[in-house]
């Protein structure tokens, strides 16, 4: 056999071994949202209820949340069933792509890529868990207090869910402020010396998108503006840090490939 059909089958088992073990890590992961969501299937109605509370609270007496389509009463707790699922199999998921990708990482990229991958998951959970606990009675405080009179303010539960989750998703994201100034310094793309300087025009850009993710009332904005910015300060810190880390171990990289040249 040729040298060349030599690589070409080195090259096909190489990929077919990769092919199978994505399949296994997909199947793993598959596995661990079904195991999640069935009771999460379960208790629908009872997740529902849960995540409704917040503008419960706040209707007027008398007043709830209703149904206008045939089958919405049935699919919409499902479909929350099916997103609470994903939210607790998350670090299952996650893991399973790490455990996919990092044999291809080099060492020094594995020890920063580690905690940037759960710092990320951490402060999506967090950013989510501000929104119910902190943001949302605030909101719809204000939403229900603007219906007009005359006017029944009873949202439909689908859309109710639909908005929430968008929500969700904002304030998981906006959490993810420092993660994202830390790979910025990381990759180089920028210095966090011009991130310092340039802090009022990242505040203003801060208020500008809490204004695009929230209703339109100064109240929902500052709640969401005031913790990306002190996010961004302690991406600031940690970026400072990890460089700093990151600094210290390519030295020490370098002065041992020295040593062993000498040797």
């Amino acid at each position: 056999m040729s040298e060349d059909n030599k690589n070409e089958t080195l090259a096909e088992g190489t990929l077919m071994s990769h092919l199978l073990e994505l399949r296994d890590r997909l199947m793993k992961g598959l596995l661990a949202l079904l195991v999640v969501f069935i009771p999460c299937a379960v208790f629908a109605n009872d997740l529902y209820s849960f995540v409704a509370q917040p503008l419960l609270d706040k209707l007027p007496t008398g007043t709830q949340l209703i149904a206008t389509g045939v089958v919405t009463p049935f699919m919409t707790p499902f479909k929350l069933a099916f997103y609470v699922s994903i939210f607790f199999a998350m670090p299952v998921l996650l893991y399973q792509i790490w455990a996919f990708v990092a044999p291809g990482l080099y060492k020094r990229e594995k020890r920063f890529a580690v905690p940037l991958l759960v710092s990320s998951v951490l402060l999506f959970y967090c950013g989510v868990v501000f929104a119910y606990f902190v943001v949302f009675p605030v909101m719809f405080s204000y939403l229900v207090g603007t219906a007009p009179a005359g006017v029944a303010y009873m949202p439909d539960i689908a859309a109710y869910l639909d908005f929430i989750l968008t929500m969700f998703f904002a304030f998981g994201v906006a959490f993810e402020v420092p993660v994202a100034v830390v790979l910025l310094v990381l990759t180089g793309i920028v210095k966090v010396e011009s991130l310092g300087k340039n802090r009022g025009y990242v505040i203003i850009g801060i208020f500008v998108v809490a204004a695009f993710l929230t209703p339109p009332d100064a109240i929902s904005q500052t709640i969401m503006a005031l913790p990306m910015w002190l996010l961004y300060e302690g991406g600031l810190v940690m970026a400072r840090i990890m460089q700093k880390m990151r600094r210290e171990a390519a030295e020490k990289e370098a002065l041992e490939n020295k040593d062993a040249e000498a040797s």
